[in-house]
């Protein structure tokens, strides 16, 4: 990775703190740089019907064994890029092919009166709990995009433009085979998951996760959120309560007592996990 290029994308959103939007600066010769290294692009305008499409055809060019080796790779090296590909095509896999399908989302009231409405594809929405479908995304910036899932892993992992974008360069990537002191990485995180106590919630299993990979509070929230899309972590049962505000999305329900799923492990990781 061109790390002149990742200076600049990274300087246009962030200075100990996201950049407020009205205070974002890029040259044009910054941006043409960075876009020639592959870190930065022009806006993209989309449908829904076409952002499908294009992910059926990505997924078909990827295998498993591809994006699991990706995010192995990335434990002990953090690359978080490459870990975040894992949850973009599990997801993937889980949408079927269709058409825009809208159902209301959201609606806004005024004086206790329905005002105005917002959708969503109802298809996409009933794929998994988390995923999500506009009918088009018009000139959108998905250089935050990359900014996201080189620095933290991905945030948006279940918004199908998302998904679209994190496969469109996963697949041009030069994945590294993993290495023991990955795999090391990786046994020692489920050692973390299987000893929780049954009542933690994701945020406890957060905290414990920084004895065992080098990382960030939220690189490890964006961890738990991959696992969880996974299925690895998986909630038991939905009829629980929710702990306050959070930002908890596919772990919203995970907790201690239902540890990891030994079946998803095997599939996703016996290889690695045998020798």
């Amino acid at each position: 990775m061109d790390k002149k290029a990742k200076r600049i994308l990274f300087s246009t959103y962030w200075k100990n703190g996201w950049i407020d939007v009205k205070n974002r600066s890029l040259s044009e010769s910054d941006f043409n740089y960075a876009k020639s290294k592959g870190l930065m692009f022009d806006p993209l305008t989309i449908s829904h019907d076409e952002c499908i499409l294009a992910i059926t055809s990505l997924v078909k060019g990827i295998s498993q064994a591809q994006v699991t080796k990706g995010f192995l790779s990335s434990l002990t090296s953090r690359r978080l890029d490459w870990r975040s590909s894992l949850a973009s095509y599990a997801i993937a896999q889980k949408i079927p092919s269709h058409q825009y399908t809208p159902v209301i989302s959201g609606t806004s009231y005024t004086d206790g009166e329905p005002t105005a409405h917002s959708y969503t594809c109802g298809i996409c929405r009933d794929s998994q709990y988390g995923i999500r479908g506009s009918e088009s995304y018009n000139e959108m910036d998905i250089n935050v995009f990359n900014f996201e899932r080189i620095k933290w892993g991905g945030v948006r992992h279940g918004d199908i433009l998302y998904t679209y974008f994190d496969l469109s360069q996963f697949i041009n990537a030069d994945i590294p085979e993993p290495t023991s002191d990955d795999i090391a990485c990786f046994r020692a995180i489920l050692t973390i998951i299987e000893t929780s106590d049954s009542s933690d919630y994701p945020s406890a299993l957060e905290k414990r996760l920084a004895s065992v990979i080098k990382s960030s509070k939220a690189e490890r929230q964006i961890l738990i959120e991959i696992l969880a899309s996974l299925g690895v972590l998986k909630p038991r049962c939905f009829d629980r309560q929710r702990k306050g505000k959070n930002d908890w999305v596919f772990a919203e329900y995970w907790r201690g007592e239902d540890k990891y799923c030994q079946q998803t492990v095997d599939h996703l990781f016996g290889e690695y996990l045998t020798r």
